[in-house]
């Protein structure tokens, strides 16, 4: 049975999709933007949109009880793959080891302009 998770801890959904499924055993979240969830604006430059989409990720881990830890596997988008290491270094300070599986692509556009959207997936113990 899958339950539609829904918070205000994360930017809501613009489009015809949920913030997250829950299956019982393992939670797939949609990818996040780096939009502030309470003024909806988004801040300039990789590195701070970097930390808003992780954030953005916490908030809805946190809206289920979860953290980091949890995470299982994430996949990040980049508008530039040259902002690889500034990002690994941003993501580096939101996950410890044993770090989770990933995916990092760059991709020719993303949703509003952002320079960066992550997703996670989360198995429940």
């Amino acid at each position: 049975m899958k339950k539609v998770i829904k918070t205000d801890k994360a930017p809501g959904a613009i489009g015809p999709y949920s913030q997250g499924i829950d299956l019982g055993n393992m939670i797939f979240f949609s990818g996040q933007i780096p939009l502030d969830p309470k003024t909806g604006e988004m801040p300039e430059g990789i590195e701070a949109q970097a930390k808003q989409a992780l954030d953005n990720v916490k908030g809805l881990l946190e809206s289920q009880g979860l953290d980091f830890s949890d995470v299982v596997k994430t996949t990040v988008f980049l508008d530039n793959m040259d902002d690889f290491a500034t990002v690994n270094g941003i993501y580096a300070e939101y996950f410890v080891e044993p770090y989770p599986a990933r995916s990092a692509v760059e991709v020719a556009k993303l949703p509003k302009g952002a320079l960066i959207e992550v997703e996670v997936i989360v198995a429940k113990s």
